[in-house]
């Protein structure tokens, strides 16, 4: 396993739809291995293959300590409506409000090529929304209204500090684990 380069905002990579899987091989459960190995350094909760410079349709996702591999996934339902703050890897130190879907059901297949079907809620739902349309060469930010704000991270952790006596969120991961804060991919 090794640690992948995140590609950002302007690297024309972010744009490429991915191609579906036809091999579920060792190259794929490299990638697979890499990617969370990336998504966890980073940190973040999801990562999708185009973020790490690969037009496939992968990605990654761990909530609540458990990892999801999503390898060709089509959303099947989504319902309800949810506003909350959002990041992602590749535009990083920013986050904004993105109306998404509370409720979402994807189905995929994992590294092996079995079906699997995921259903989230939350954080959960809002990670399989933001990866996927990664995967379709789409950022968070695409849908944003246009008087949107983006907020600086260093304006949340000054937020926090004030609401929490000064013990902030520090980065990603452990304010998804909170539930305050993500930093998607």
């Amino acid at each position: 396993m090794s640690i992948r380069p995140i590609v950002t905002l302007g690297d024309p990579r972010l744009r490429l739809p991915g191609a579906r899987v036809e091999r579920f091989d060792k190259e794929l459960h490299t990638l697979l291995d890499d990617m969370i190995e990336t998504m966890r350094d980073a940190p973040g909760v999801g990562l999708a293959a185009q973020q790490v410079g690969v037009a496939l349709q992968v990605c990654v996702i761990e909530v609540e300590g458990q990892v999801h591999e999503l390898v060709n996934p089509r959303i099947v339902q989504l319902t309800g409506e949810e506003l909350d703050l959002e990041g992602c890897l590749s535009i990083p130190g920013f986050f904004a409000d993105r109306l998404r879907s509370e409720k979402a059901v994807i189905e995929a297949r994992n590294r092996r090529g079995r079906r699997v079907r995921l259903t989230g809620t939350g954080l959960l739902a809002r990670a399989i929304q933001h990866e996927f349309d990664h995967l379709q060469g789409e950022l968070y930010i695409d849908k944003l209204p246009p008087d949107a704000e983006m907020i600086p991270v260093s304006e949340l952790r000054e937020r926090a500090a004030g609401d929490d006596g000064g013990t902030g969120p520090s980065d990603g991961r452990e304010e998804a684990r909170d539930g305050e804060l993500a930093t998607m991919a």
